[in-house]
């Protein structure tokens, strides 16, 4: 265990801290004093020389772990040669050579192309772009508590928290949210159904498609086939299916949000392949460059090839280096990372479980693969969240030098990098449990 005695931040730590107040955006959501000087691979070192054990990932974006070697060799290398050539513009072989990795391992038989951009974000306006132009309709169907992205685009299909939204209206129109599949926090009557998919299925065809949205006049249903700041929701099996069937019925694209899930994160390449559902258009960002900034859209060909040149473009999307990172980052996600992944996933959530017998504010584990959340409760009868507690869990966890991150109002999600091994994950619980036992003095 590590102690609690250390006092956090430390001095290089705080006077970094005040000067950033100075001149950084307050809009920043920082959750602790952490001012990370250097990682390697499950490990951070802050700028007093803490070393913390990484259960964050950036976000779940450093996919490979901090600095792999063959992902900082690969962006060594390329930076080298040049740094920047629009691809909008010209043509190079780190740019052509991803794409033909992505469009390998694209979750649907038919033949793909792919568009880059730099972000989760962008890659939700890309496939929106797609979606509009190709279908010529005008409206979207997503889902409450998505997140994807903020800038306004994106943000107008986020619906996570309102103070992402607050003070940014008019959105773009157009779009219709409906519930997330989401039993323990239901927002329709589940009577008379199988499931919370159903439901929300049913709640789609024939209410929203019957007395709001015309059908006909959807382009696209955008979805995250695991809601990943909404709390880690795992749909019902039948619901991902379902959407897929639906869509089928009205001619409307199936878009799946796989900036988190995707990339290995679940231990699939894509969180839809856990329910064998062939997705249209497919966003990808995070894990992606293992760091680098780089998102993209990969879409069945028939859709793409439609897309007029000059339709979309970005100067920086699939830069280079980035480009490098991230065919590094695929090469070992291919050679044995995603199988890591689903084998230490099943284990770390085998661990949980156990801890679960020993703590009654663990409501429920949840997730695939290194997706993983842990959902804490005051009462497992009346499942009353247990906000405070998960918050003090993250800070207490942090004096004692590991870094977590909460989501949904609950939630924990632990998102280690996929090469994670049992070692480290042993470590971790074991700190994360001392962080929880605490916690419960606290508050149960």
């Amino acid at each position: 265990m590590v102690s609690t005695d250390r006092v956090m931040p430390g001095p290089n730590a705080k006077a970094l801290i005040e000067r950033d107040s100075a001149v950084i955006s307050p809009s920043y959501t920082r959750g602790y004093p952490l001012v990370m000087e250097r990682g390697e691979g499950s490990n951070v070192w802050d700028v007093d020389g803490n070393r913390f054990i990484d259960f964050t990932t950036g976000i779940a974006v450093t996919a490979t772990g901090h600095a792999h070697p063959h992902v900082v060799k690969a962006i060594q290398e390329q930076a080298a040669k040049f740094l920047h050539m629009s691809g909008t513009d010209f043509y190079y072989p780190s740019q052509v050579e991803l794409a033909e990795r992505l469009v390998s391992v694209a979750p649907f038989a038919e033949d793909a192309m792919v568009f880059f951009g730099n972000s989760g974000a962008e890659a939700i306006e890309a496939a929106v772009k797609l979606a509009r132009y190709y279908t010529g309709r005008p409206r979207f169907i997503a889902f409450l508590r998505a997140f994807h992205g903020r800038t306004m685009g994106a943000l107008s299909f986020t619906a996570s928290k309102y103070v992402q939204r607050q003070g940014f209206f008019p959105l773009i129109p157009g779009i219709t949210h409906v519930p997330y599949p989401d039993p323990y926090r239901p927002i329709l009557n589940l009577d008379g159904y199988n499931d919370y998919g159903e439901a929300v299925l049913d709640y789609i065809e024939n209410v929203i498609f019957k007395t709001l949205v015309p059908a006909n006049e959807v382009a696209g249903i955008l979805v995250e086939p695991i809601q990943g700041e909404g709390g880690y929701v795992v749909p019902p099996d039948g619901f991902l299916p379902g959407l897929r069937e639906l869509c089928d019925r009205y001619d409307i694209l199936l878009i799946a949000d796989e900036v988190q899930t995707g990339m290995g994160r679940t231990g699939k390449w894509w969180g839809v392949d856990h329910w064998d559902v062939e997705p249209d258009i497919v966003c990808s960002a995070k894990g992606i460059a293992s760091g680098m900034p780089l998102g993209a859209i990969i879409a069945r060909k028939d859709i793409m090839s439609d897309w007029a040149p000059g339709a979309h473009a970005s100067t920086f999307g699939g830069n280079p280096v980035s480009c490098a990172a991230a065919i590094a980052t695929f090469d070992l996600l291919k050679d044995g990372l995603i199988d890591n992944a689903a084998r230490m996933g099943e284990y770390m959530m085998g661990k949980l479980d156990d801890m679960a017998g020993r703590h009654p504010s663990i409501g429920q584990v949840r997730g695939k693969g290194l997706m993983v959340g842990v959902e804490f409760v005051m009462d497992r009868d009346t499942r009353e969240p247990a906000v405070d507690l998960r918050n003090k869990i993250v800070d207490y966890a942090f004096e004692e030098q590991l870094l977590l991150l909460g989501c949904g109002t609950n939630t924990m999600r632990l998102i280690p990098p996929l090469n994670v091994d049992r070692a480290t994950i042993d470590q971790a619980l074991l700190i994360f449990e001392h962080a929880l036992s605490r916690a419960e003095e606290d508050y149960l």
